[in-house]
């Protein structure tokens, strides 16, 4: 749900970055508030991976701030910023294969020493993913894409996130789950988690979402409201196939 919140829970302001000499985003703002979602859409190399990493810490801007719960965090490491309460999905789920699920769910805790909170947290991953539950002492590369992406999801709440960002959650996945993950992103967000998710497929990530940005060549093009964009004939016909 949109937030009423005057303070983003994460932003960005006139943030560039690049790779070498080649610039990758070129003064981009994003805000996202709390408890809400707010999907990032673009084509490929239109900087939206790089979007993540620069949230991630991975990759640092030339110019600009990068601002957590009002704090500029540029100069912070990457664990750091998981501390704060910045969790992440990342593309293709990249789970630890030759562990097992619960092992790969404890490395979302890793920056957490609260036995007890971190047992609490994963009896509620196994209530929201009963499956996960069934296949806990199984090998994570073993399992089916959907069920990969249920222990990334329960991997990425491990670590009692505040914002958690999403790179293609869609992505490999058949798709009669592809609904079925986004109702499972929605229900994550309606546990008071916010979600900021870089998604080619638009239709599904505005179906969910609060607000949205469409990212071009590393520039923000439009930004609006779901309901907005999804009503837009330029968006239609470049994203949506109006």
């Amino acid at each position: 749900m949109a937030s009423e919140a005057r303070t983003p829970l994460l932003e960005f302001r006139g943030v560039d970055t690049y790779y070498g000499r080649i610039q990758v985003l070129k003064g981009v703002d994003y805000e996202v508030y709390p408890q809400e979602i707010v999907c990032l859409l673009g084509g490929n190399a239109s900087g939206k991976s790089t979007t993540m990493k620069t949230i991630l810490g991975i990759v640092r801007p030339a110019k600009g701030e990068v601002l957590f719960e009002g704090r500029v965090i540029n100069g912070l490491r990457t664990s750091e910023r998981v501390k704060l309460g910045i969790a992440t999905v990342p593309e293709n789920r990249r789970l630890f294969p030759h562990l097992t699920v619960l092992e790969n769910l404890e490395m979302g805790a890793y920056t957490r020493n609260d036995t007890a909170g971190i047992a609490e947290d994963l009896d509620r991953v196994y209530e929201l993913y009963p499956r996960v539950y069934e296949r806990r002492n199984q090998r994570a590369g073993t399992l089916s894409g959907g069920e990969q992406q249920m222990v990334a999801f329960g991997r990425a709440l491990m670590s009692r996130p505040k914002l958690i960002i999403m790179d293609e959650p869609s992505m490999g996945l058949a798709p009669a789950l592809v609904d079925q993950s986004f109702d499972t992103i929605a229900e994550i967000n309606r546990q008071g988690v916010s979600i900021f998710v870089v998604e080619q497929n638009a239709t599904a990530a505005l179906s969910i979402a609060d607000r949205g940005y469409v990212l071009q060549n590393g520039r923000v093009v439009m930004r609006g409201s779901a309901q907005e964009l999804l009503a837009n004939e330029e968006l239609k016909r470049a994203y949506l196939g109006g």
